[in-house]
């Protein structure tokens, strides 16, 4: 019995959110752990930065809608800027305890509610691979929208 509770749990949320983002595709951290990174100089820091290097798995995915669950992390909660991470707030990429795979920024189109840190929250919207843009992450999601399960 217990596992048919579990079962139908995962296929109500699945269908939900089907139904919330058309055809997006569900990823995971694991997914976009899939990175390789360079070390690149960049002359205008004058330093050196990790470079992405974006498997064609994932480039395929650029543009395209994705959902995908983590920790909400509160970059400014005044202009309402939010990353999402594989990790709670303590083990996350700012502490220095993962890579810059494991978080990506969170761009909203128009309203959205007031995340605390390390909420759990499932999000659809429209992954976008950044490899140029050193004042962002790696992993931009845009037009961004809440799943409810």
């Amino acid at each position: 019995m217990k596992h048919l509770i579990i079962l139908f749990t995962i296929l109500s949320f699945g269908a939900t959110a089907k139904a919330q983002s058309g055809t997006a595709k569900l990823i995971d951290w694991k997914f976009l752990a899939k990175v390789d990174f360079e070390d690149k100089y960049y002359p205008e820091y004058e330093a050196w930065y990790l470079y992405p290097v974006f498997p064609k798995q994932i480039k395929e995915l650029n543009g395209k809608q994705v959902i995908i669950k983590g920790y909400v992390i509160p970059m400014d909660v005044t202009d309402g800027t939010y990353a999402l991470s594989a990790y709670p707030f303590s083990n996350c990429f700012f502490c220095g305890g993962a890579g810059p795979e494991s978080v990506l920024s969170l761009k909203f189109s128009g309203n959205h509610k007031k995340y605390e840190t390390d909420e759990v929250v499932t999000f659809v919207g429209t992954l976008k691979l950044n490899d140029t843009n050193l004042e962002d992450f790696n992993y931009i999601l845009e037009n961004v929208k809440e799943v409810k399960p």
